[in-house]
């Protein structure tokens, strides 16, 4: 367990104010977050090629054509990732240890990011944009 991980006294303040780019918003986290934020963004950005990064609803957003395809996000105890799209019976076996609603899913900080299954809820995301967005 990591006891220093998480949100900063400081970073409701943050959120409230904006942040002007992802690397600005990666940088407000603990170091310990900042390494695990920054390896779901490779892993995104390494399985879209071209893609985009904006702030959309104060979190990290990849887009492709300026229209936005998932989102992450850093939280007290996990790492956000929305949406996740519904998938055939082997994507939602999957997904399952992960899946905290109908479309998101949570990776916790004391655990590692299964970056396979990052990558999948990112290239089913990928695939039901269409052929125009490959």
């Amino acid at each position: 367990m990591f006891p220093t991980l998480g949100c900063t006294a400081d970073y409701p303040r943050a959120v409230a104010a904006g942040f002007a780019n992802v690397d600005e918003y990666i940088r407000s986290f603990p170091a310990e977050v900042q390494v695990i934020l920054e390896q779901v963004r490779q892993v995104i950005r390494n399985a879209v090629p071209g893609c985009a990064e904006t702030i959309s609803y104060q979190m990290p957003t990849i887009t492709i054509d300026g229209r936005s395809l998932v989102h992450f996000a850093g939280w007290k105890n996990h790492l956000g990732l929305y949406p996740v799209p519904v998938g055939d019976e082997a994507f939602e076996q999957l997904v399952a240890p992960y899946r905290a609603a109908k479309d998101s899913a949570r990776f916790r900080y004391d655990r590692a990011v299964p970056t396979d299954v990052v990558e999948r809820i990112v290239l089913l995301l990928l695939d039901q944009r269409g052929p125009a967005a490959r």
